[in-house]
């Protein structure tokens, strides 16, 4: 291995512990708790190596949303792929949508919540992004419906569920009523 080599593998190392610690620091004590400075306490490496990496906060939660995304397209994929029928498939997607959102709060939150820099719903968005839209829009395009844009429909299908998880999450929805909640929106917005 050259130097050059071993120097790269040493830097996608160090990138990925900044990430790793940013979102473990982050699902511990919030957003608000993830500085450069503890992130470079927390890993024993002085902050111009985090800067180095890294221009500030923003694009640590960025790189936490694409991570994330990633993870979020993978999970969807899973628990449809498991799923025989239309509406199994749409059933689970939803669950496994706001299980991801319920285990990951601030992996959701830089997703959905946060500025991390990343073009959304443009031409530029990053590829994990448009996976993540993608693996919802793989089961929901098939239950849009004649005459309705698949696109259009898994943005009103995602909207609600992001509704679900943030109000969930923030306590305004009652958590025995989940269930039917994921039902509702199965048997109405995907009338199957």
């Amino acid at each position: 291995m050259s130097v050059q080599e071993r120097k790269q593998r040493e830097r996608a190392e160090r990138e990925r512990l900044i990430v790793a610690t940013a979102r473990e620091l982050a699902e511990q004590q919030g957003w608000d708790a993830v500085t450069t400075r503890r992130l470079a306490e927390r890993i024993e490496y002085s902050q111009p190596v985090l800067y180095s990496h890294f221009r500030g906060k923003r694009e640590i939660i960025g790189a936490v949303a694409l991570q994330g995304a990633t993870e979020l397209a993978v999970a969807v994929r899973a628990a449809t792929a498991a799923a025989d029928r239309p509406r199994a498939r749409v059933t689970a997607l939803a669950r496994a949508y706001l299980d991801f959102a319920a285990r990951n709060p601030a992996v959701y939150d830089a997703i959905f919540q946060l500025d991390g820099g990343l073009a959304y719903a443009q031409e530029d968005t990053p590829e994990p992004l448009k996976d993540a839209f993608a693996a919802l829009m793989e089961t929901l395009g098939e239950v849009a419906g004649n005459g309705i844009d698949p696109g259009l429909f898994t943005e009103v299908f995602w909207a609600a569920l992001h509704g679900l998880a943030t109000l969930t999450r923030a306590g305004r929805l009652l958590p025995e009523d989940a269930e039917p909640r994921v039902e509702l929106l199965v048997d109405r917005l995907a009338m199957i």
